[in-house]
């Protein structure tokens, strides 16, 4: 898919591009392409003269080859932008390439964060001026979306706290916990390392000396948001953390009460035991062998030699 947006009276619009021919008759700000096609590859290339390889989006890319800037002035930044679903959290790695005054955006899937985008510069006037307005307003959009994520992750903790520092906690109610938990710590890490990708694709912008007066210290104030959400999803580490410990430390205790049954268990059975290997033995003159209430005794003897243990570890409070 293809998206070209233009500037009018300082809103952003947006046309979806189908043939070659509409290309030639606009002059856009931001050029948006998702999961472009060869074809579509081709008329960026005829229109613009921007060459899109395959790889532009990879993964692997080597570090050095995500922020540079070209001798004919082109910019080139990849940055991962973040999708919180709710279900599958992940990180999508975006290629801008800054030319001639239009910004090129290359993904493999739609993002929040652009749609956040193009909301608000419909809504808002004189919100984008140029192109590079608009790769600042997306990382500030970023940062902002990653400020609300990290808002919905304390909400889900405080639910599971909730659940888990009650008096009684049962395994399910403890599986269900850790599976939360885990989930939350998988997408705070996911949104530490967003704002530490956006803060080093933000610092070289402003060291690339490409940015006025008045971006420069917009992106600024994007670096001051990204270190206040720095510091939050470490505390948010520490309480999952927390939260772990006291989910397994539960889990624990519940193992523990089972051991202590079967403990207390097997200490009770120990006197009859004990008494039915006596009236086991063959020997030939036992006195009870040949009593009428040697049997009915024995096994009276052997459930008082039950209860009275039972009845003692229930006054200590071992059986609770």
């Amino acid at each position: 898919m293809l998206n070209v947006f233009t500037l009018a009276s300082g809103r952003l619009f947006q046309e979806e591009v189908d043939q070659p021919d509409a290309l030639a008759h606009v002059s856009p700000v931001w050029v948006d392409l998702e999961a472009p096609t060869p074809i579509e590859k081709g008329w960026i290339l005829g229109r613009f003269g921007l060459t899109i390889p395959d790889d532009i989006v990879d993964d692997d890319l080597e570090e050095s080859a995500r922020f540079y800037e070209e001798d004919n002035g082109e910019l080139h930044i990849r940055s991962d932008f973040l999708i919180d679903d709710g279900e599958t959290p992940r990180n999508v790695r975006v290629a801008f390439v800054l030319k001639d005054g239009v910004l090129f955006s290359v993904h493999a899937e739609d993002l929040p964060v652009f749609r956040l985008l193009r909301l608000r510069a419909r809504r808002i006037p004189a919100m984008i001026e140029d192109a590079k307005d608009v790769l600042l307003k997306l990382y500030d959009a970023d940062a902002e979306y990653s400020a609300d994520a990290l808002e919905g992750i304390y909400d889900a903790l405080e639910k599971v706290s909730a659940r888990v520092l009650k008096q009684e906690v049962d395994d399910h109610a403890a599986a269900e916990a850790l599976s939360a938990i885990a989930h939350q710590e998988d997408l705070n890490g996911r949104i530490r390392r967003n704002v530490m990708d956006t803060r080093r694709a933000v610092s070289f912008m402003m060291r690339s000396r490409l940015l006025n007066a008045e971006q420069f210290e917009e992106a600024r104030q994007i670096m001051r948001d990204i270190d206040s959400l720095d510091s939050h999803t470490a505390f948010l580490f520490d309480k999952i953390n927390f939260l772990m410990d006291a989910t397994v430390g539960f889990i624990n205790i519940n193992q523990n009460k089972i051991i202590k049954i079967f403990s207390v268990a097997s200490v009770a059975m120990l006197p009859p035991t004990l008494i039915a290997s006596i009236y086991g033995m063959n020997f030939q003159h036992m006195p009870e062998l040949s009593s009428r209430w040697g049997y009915p005794l024995a096994l009276g003897l052997m459930a008082l030699s039950i209860a009275a243990p039972l009845v003692y570890f229930r006054r200590k409070g071992w059986m609770r």
